[in-house]
């Protein structure tokens, strides 16, 4: 990354519509990433969303994302896209591969995902997930700046993420699960697609965490992350492997708690800093 970029972060965290949770715990999300920002001596501005991005790209070295419906729209991936290709790196946490949904069905009441550009931007398109469980995360064996001192996998309890990977050759997975077959997801939970294409060639393996690059800069996204409160929750049960009768628990840090996921934020930071 050429030296003129700056030492800087920003970080962006937040729901839709503005000022609302969208199921996730923002603030706590947006706590633990300015800690660990601040422990590593970065930086940082922040944001609820994409409608000041350019502002702050030409003052940062390093983009964080963890959203759960704001998306960058044409103008701002276009600007997002150019800063990666001159040095800018984009570290892309949860719901940051969703974005726009849209009802489907006579009774409107199941919604699809949409793919749009920023989706190849970042690589990464979500189509569902099942209900919060645990699952067992594969480290790749190839060393790599994102992977360093992590286990070979650890456990986590959190969404599994079905993430379609958009640029297959030009990515390297760092991150992957085959811990669970088939989408587990109960009749009308979620959201709906025509095929499951997270899955791998092998039919089992989805991929959790990849890097690319972007001209002079990258991308990194991890796709774990999952956190709510009792006033955030939009989680109507899970699965019986986090509670034997399905109970929902009123505070879900998942990842966040645990040592790998803290080592796996901290790497990424490092490599997004060059």
């Amino acid at each position: 990354m050429p030296n003129a970029m700056p030492s800087r972060a920003h970080v962006i965290t937040g729901g839709f519509p503005p000022g609302q949770p969208a199921g996730h715990d923002h603030d706590y999300a947006r706590l633990r990433l300015l800690q660990f920002l601040a422990e590593m001596e970065v930086p940082a501005s922040v944001g609820n969303d994409f409608s000041d991005v350019g502002k702050w790209l030409d003052r940062s070295r390093l983009l964080i994302t963890y959203t759960a419906g704001p998306f960058p729209d044409e103008d701002q991936n276009r600007a997002i896209r150019d800063w990666l290709v001159n040095g800018g790196h984009w570290l892309g946490l949860h719901g940051t591969s969703g974005g726009r949904a849209v009802r489907v069905g006579e009774s409107g009441r199941r919604r699809a995902m949409l793919k749009g550009s920023f989706h190849e931007t970042l690589g990464g398109f979500f189509i569902n997930h099942p209900p919060v469980r645990k699952f067992t995360v594969d480290v790749s064996e190839r060393p790599h700046p994102l992977t360093k001192d992590l286990p070979p996998s650890f456990e986590i309890v959190d969404e599994l993420y079905m993430i379609e990977v958009q640029d297959p050759a030009a990515s390297e997975v760092v991150l992957t699960t085959a811990s669970v077959g088939a989408d587990p997801s109960p009749p009308g939970f979620g959201f709906v697609y025509d095929k499951d294409t997270s899955l791998q060639a092998d039919g089992k393996t989805r991929v959790l965490g990849y890097t690319r690059e972007v001209g002079e800069g990258g991308v990194a996204y991890i796709a774990p992350g999952h956190c709510h409160t009792p006033a955030t929750n939009s989680q109507p049960f899970v699965d019986v492997s986090v509670d034997p009768e399905g109970k929902t628990p009123p505070v879900l840090r998942g990842p966040w708690e645990t040592a790998a996921y803290a080592t796996l934020l901290r790497n990424a930071i490092r490599w997004g800093m060059g």
